[in-house]
């Protein structure tokens, strides 16, 4: 099964895909986390990517177009793919519908996780992560409680970058709502509720598509 997850920064879109690679068995793919462990090894993408990140703009399409080519046709990723933070663009869509096409794997639903905006910049703000096993948390977390390692802020959780970051992705992310479900693929999730909750329905509907 391959599914693409929708949704602005913050919506829980990497929780839930979590949860499903756990149950599922699929390949989670990240491109958060792919770009992050590039800026972080200070790869040539990454120094690119870096500028963008930290203004909280979208990564060009050729960029995230060529690295998740490479990424998709790994062999972890056999069984299905979660795809969470790719596509951005009606560009990448086009992109990705043809890279599974090539490889005879479609796409089985886009899940829209759906969270006010005002939620998000709240979520956001008091998000921490922790230097040394990358588990996230809140501010009331004066230690990683997995690791007990150092919890700090990253640089695009502040105010500013994250209200720049939910407007990019209304200006520049919102047609793909409109793109999958023109293919008949979009499937919508209330996510301003417990990650419990929210995973139950995220998966009860990908087991009616199953079927």
């Amino acid at each position: 099964m391959n599914i693409v997850l929708l949704g602005a920064p913050g919506a829980g879109k990497g929780t839930q895909a979590a949860k499903l690679v756990e149950d599922m068995g699929l390949c989670h793919i990240s491109t958060g986390d792919i770009l992050r462990q590039a800026v972080k090894d200070q790869t040539e993408l990454g120094k690119k990517a870096k500028e963008y990140m930290d203004a909280g703009d979208l990564v060009p399409d050729e960029l995230i177009i060529e690295m998740m080519k490479e990424r998709i046709q790994q062999p972890d990723t056999a069984k299905g793919v979660i795809l969470d933070g790719f596509p951005r663009t009606t560009t990448q869509a086009v992109a990705l519908d043809n890279m599974l096409h090539e490889l005879n794997r479609p796409l089985d639903a886009a899940l829209l996780i759906d969270v006010d905006p005002e939620v998000i910049v709240k979520r956001l703000c008091s998000r921490r992560m922790c230097r040394e096993c990358g588990h996230i948390g809140t501010a009331a977390d004066a230690a990683c409680p997995v690791c007990g390692g150092e919890m700090y802020q990253r640089d695009d959780d502040n105010e500013a970058t994250v209200r720049n970051r939910l407007d990019v992705y209304d200006k520049s992310t919102s047609p793909l709502i409109d793109y999958y479900r023109g293919c008949d693929l979009l499937v919508a999730i209330d996510g301003d509720r417990d990650p419990a909750e929210v995973y139950a329905e995220v998966k009860s509907t990908l087991e009616g598509l199953d079927k």
